[in-house]
């Protein structure tokens, strides 16, 4: 089992890195291998980091979650400001909805959860904001 989504195949080859100071979950570090044609952040680099953001929240309220499956259903994302320099990324998950959530897997075997990503720059800017919906489902034991 996997202590943090960083471990991932996929974000070992990106560069994801734990992240920093307060509430940044993780961090995408700033290189020349992550810019676009203008000379910042590319938009699939951000989106990269705001998916896995979200999963390193769900790994950090279940844990191992020994026996749920979970899987993107959506990411819904605006980008606000060109990104400059390293990006961190906060997460955050409605209290109401985490409660659902396990009543919903408890009794139902399934459930969805949305995950709020917020972006930051190494300026400080807001560079983008998304919302990724999770599929979660109670494996069956065969």
């Amino acid at each position: 089992m996997k202590h943090s989504v960083t471990e991932l195949p996929f974000n070992r080859h990106i560069g994801l890195e734990a992240g920093g100071e307060g509430e940044e979950l993780l961090r995408l570090p700033e290189g020349e291998r992550y810019l676009n044609h203008l000379g910042t952040v590319h938009a699939s680099a951000l989106l990269a980091l705001a998916e896995a953001s979200s999963g390193e929240l769900l790994l950090k309220h279940f844990g191992s979650a020994e026996g749920v499956v979970p899987v993107v259903r959506r990411l819904e994302a605006k980008f606000r400001k060109p990104a400059h320099g390293a990006v961190g990324a906060k997460a955050f998950i409605d209290a109401e909805e985490l409660a659902q959530l396990q009543v919903n897997l408890a009794s139902k075997g399934r459930a969805v959860l949305s995950v709020a990503v917020e972006l930051y720059d190494s300026t400080g800017a807001h560079v983008m904001s998304a919302t990724v919906e999770w599929f979660l489902a109670v494996r069956s034991e065969e």
